[in-house]
């Protein structure tokens, strides 16, 4: 069985662990270095980036996963796993690290604080149906992507509103990064394509 490691410091950790397992993926939370042994891909959930950074360093395994996935780990981020996921954050704490893995430059809390969390519908390239099924989006105090680098793969777009045109998921190699959260809605297509990735490996 595929086994899929979920980064469980802080952040919804049980919901994207429910989801994988429903993919039909083992879920395997990670909160030492030991922990990376045998995974076939990372699921780095949301949360606080800076507090998870932190957290990282502080359980010794900042280091161990950032090479992991230089060395080709399938990763996945939702909200503040983009931000850690980044090679470039702007908005972020003076002393605030990344893992890196994804060639773009994420803005920190781009759509603003807690009170400016919304949904939305979007057309999501590489998910089945969106087109006519669209998938429902969560930002909560989100990022998005400022720039990206030539491999990297925008997969999706605010459509519509003040922030219509950001770039809010994107693709380089076997690593995903989205700015909203697809585990709190039960749509499990986003997991599905992250498990797919890891399984084509």
């Amino acid at each position: 069985m595929t086994r899929i490691g979920v980064l469980a410091l802080q952040g919804d950790v049980r919901e994207h662990a429910a989801i994988l397992e429903a993919c039909g993926a083992a879920a395997v939370p990670v909160r030492r270095p030991r922990e990376l042994e045998g995974l076939d891909g990372i699921v780095i959930p949301g949360g606080e980036s800076t507090t998870i950074d932190k957290l990282l360093r502080a359980f010794d395994l900042f280091e161990p996963l950032r090479q992991a996935i230089a060395d080709g780990l399938p990763a996945f981020g939702s909200c503040a796993g983009m931000i850690l996921l980044a090679d470039r954050i702007t908005g972020g704490t003076a002393d605030q690290q990344t893992l890196g893995g994804l060639d773009v430059t994420v803005r920190r809390n781009a759509f603003g604080r807690q009170v400016d969390s919304f949904e939305t519908d979007l057309v999501v390239d590489g998910v089945p149906d969106s087109q006519d099924d669209p998938v429902h989006a969560v930002f909560i105090r989100a990022p998005w992507v400022e720039e990206v680098g030539p491999r990297v793969q925008v997969l999706a777009r605010v459509e519509s509103g003040a922030a219509a045109g950001r770039i809010v998921a994107v693709r380089e190699r076997d690593v995903l990064a989205t700015s909203f959260h697809p585990e709190l809605t039960g749509d499990q297509r986003l997991h599905r394509l992250f498990v797919s990735i890891v399984e084509s490996r």
